[in-house]
């Protein structure tokens, strides 16, 4: 820890910020909480709130309706005004609330005690009474689309509506009402700029033939609704305030002894740690003597903390062993890496005074020392051995594995047998101490140089890749055997591939075809392929870089988990032989 890191502590300034941090979480948590709260409860008590006013207008309605229809002939009223609206022209109907058009209808409200009279005055009584909007009696025409006003005692000044004066209705407020009876009393809400939000609620005037004759409506205005609203929102949020503030104090407190404290012990222990070690301080309790007792994580931070302490101590007491042991494992596996690369042929070309064919291989471990392997040997004059193999899995056990299987397979190669009994001496010896359980791919072949001809077996490796002369590479999947080490007494077979001047033969393990990029994605024997092709008429040292090159490119930066082993024969033959079909 550095000096920056000492004075901030000891100033407090690290405490001091946890706990802003306490305090901006638990207000801002609050307030999220008590804002959507507020929204919740907002809404259950506007929707409670307007429907105690709809309950409330509506029995309103009922009792003025039944007061309508049994003190005066208000359906009779109803029909009288209707019927003169009806036998207007368009032009007379857009002089409403003129004197002239008022007059029309005079005959109709000027009897003292007559229905009119009478259900105004019992209107009037129930608007006075009742906390609501307006109290009326109107009645729709479809044709016109305007609601005809009957009996309205809202007195309003200019805005005054006497009967057969009409204002412009929507179409779904005239089917709302006029088709809604079924089962419920249909509600509408509003807007105008005249009256502001109403919710009405209507009930019908019926004659004795039960026809619409008319609606007694009543509106309630949304203004009470919404301060209400308000009122309970002001309220609400000055609770929600002062419940906040005590709660943040409250937490905030809290954590500072809970949380602050304690972690503020842990940094200057570790602060003092790191001196004493500076100083090369017998000092081994920083952490054991804090004595936390928070019952939760910082207790078992705490802990770990002089568990971690004492580990290091004893760590420490032992790294100089641990380093000379790590160094005397490193100067092994690098030995090992030079002992299994002196075991292949590593000289190029390697056998100087032979023209008749040009070979080529190379082997990439994923680790230190590998499994793969790959040979070539003179059998005799006239024959020589090819060998590409894999042992399964990696690290010195598969190195060790792979030294025996090549000296036990050079060795049965070397006493002049066929490929197949080769592979399958090489199986019975490998079978019989095979305690580990491993096994071993091998593909094997025996050119015969004076004629071209390779006599080849598989042991469950991959398929070998050929290319004539004028062609180009391709996979020539031969039968396969099972993996060398597998079971004891198998007998494998082989084939033969007529070789000519120019053809070539490529073998490799499955650490080509399964290289992987970081998106898990195999090279594959399309790509191997296609890169073999890249230049098929180049020499053996060539194919193989190409090839390698292009799993570089496809890989990237991905890490490199198998063996990647390569060989490549080119048969040259006898300048006097020719191709012969």
């Amino acid at each position: 820890m550095n000096k920056d890191t000492n004075e901030k502590s000891r100033s407090g300034k690290k405490q001091l910020s946890i706990s802003r941090k306490a305090l901006i979480t638990t207000l801002m948590s609050c307030i999220i909480f008590g804002l959507v709260s507020q929204i919740i409860a907002l809404a259950f008590y506007g929707v409670s709130l307007t429907n105690q006013y709809i309950d409330f207008a509506t029995s309103v309605a009922l009792q003025a309706q039944q007061s309508a229809v049994k003190g005066t002939d208000a359906a009779g009223l109803s029909n009288d005004v209707m019927e003169i609206y009806r036998s207007l022209s368009d032009e007379e109907r857009q002089k409403t609330g003129t004197a002239g058009y008022r007059a029309l209808y005079s005959d109709l409200t000027k009897e003292k005690g007559g229905s009119y009279d009478v259900l105004w005055h019992m209107l009037k009584g129930v608007l006075s009474f009742n906390n609501i909007y307006d109290v009326y009696i109107a009645m729709y025409d479809r044709d016109t689309e305007a609601i005809v006003y009957i009996v309205d005692p809202l007195v309003d000044g200019d805005s005054d509506m006497m009967p057969g004066d009409w204002e412009h209705a929507d179409s779904r407020e005239i089917n709302t009402f006029m088709n809604g009876y079924v089962d419920d009393l249909p509600r509408y809400f509003s807007w105008t700029k005249q009256y502001g939000l109403l919710c009405t609620v209507a009930i019908p005037i019926r004659n004795e033939a039960r026809d619409f004759c008319s609606f007694l409506f009543v509106d309630v205005s949304a203004k009470e609704i919404i301060y209400s609203m308000l009122r309970f929102s002001l309220q609400y949020t000055l609770a929600l305030l002062i419940v906040t503030l005590l709660i943040a104090w409250l937490g905030t407190r809290r954590i500072r002894r809970t949380l602050v404290a304690p972690i503020n012990r842990i940094a200057k222990a570790a602060q003092e740690y790191v001196k004493d070690r500076q100083e090369h301080s017998d000092n081994k309790d920083h952490f054991a003597s804090l004595n936390i007792r928070t019952g939760d994580e910082l207790e078992n931070l705490s802990l770990a903390m002089a568990d971690m302490e004492r580990e290091l101590m004893e760590y420490e007491d032992h790294l100089t062993t641990i380093t000379a042991e790590k160094e005397r494992i490193g100067t092994e596996l690098m030995l090992a890496t030079k002992i299994q690369a002196a075991m292949l042929p590593h000289s190029f070309p390697p056998f100087p005074d032979r023209n008749e064919f040009d070979i080529y291989a190379t082997m990439e471990p994923a680790r230190e020392v590998g499994g793969d392997f790959y040979d070539f040997f003179l059998i005799d004059e006239d024959h020589l051995g090819l060998v590409m193999a894999d042992v399964s899995g990696k690290g010195i056990p598969a190195a060790l594995f792979m030294m025996i299987s090549k000296t036990i397979l050079q060795s049965c190669a070397m006493l002049g047998r066929s490929s197949a009994e080769i592979l399958s001496k090489t199986n019975e010896a490998i079978c019989s101490k095979n305690q580990a359980d491993m096994f071993v791919t091998v593909w094997f072949g025996i050119l015969e140089i004076s004629t071209g001809i390779v006599t080849a077996a598989n042991a469950g490796h991959e398929y070998p890749a050929v290319c004539r002369a004028d062609g180009s590479f391709e996979l020539m999947k031969d039968k396969h055997g099972l993996v060398i080490g597998g079971m004891d007494g198998i007998n494998y077979k082989e084939y033969q591939i007529q070789l000519f001047e120019g053809d070539k033969i490529f073998v490799y393990t499955d650490g080509i075809t399964e290289a992987t990029d970081r998106d898990e994605v195999l090279f594959g024997t399309d790509r191997m392929l296609e890169a073999l092709n890249s230049e098929p008429a180049a020499s053996p040292e060539q194919i193989l870089k190409n090839v390698r090159d292009a799993v570089r490119v496809f890989v990237k930066e991905s890490e490199q988990f198998d063996d990647m082993t390569m060989m490549c024969i080119e048969y040259k033959g006898n300048s006097e032989k020719r191709r012969s079909e």
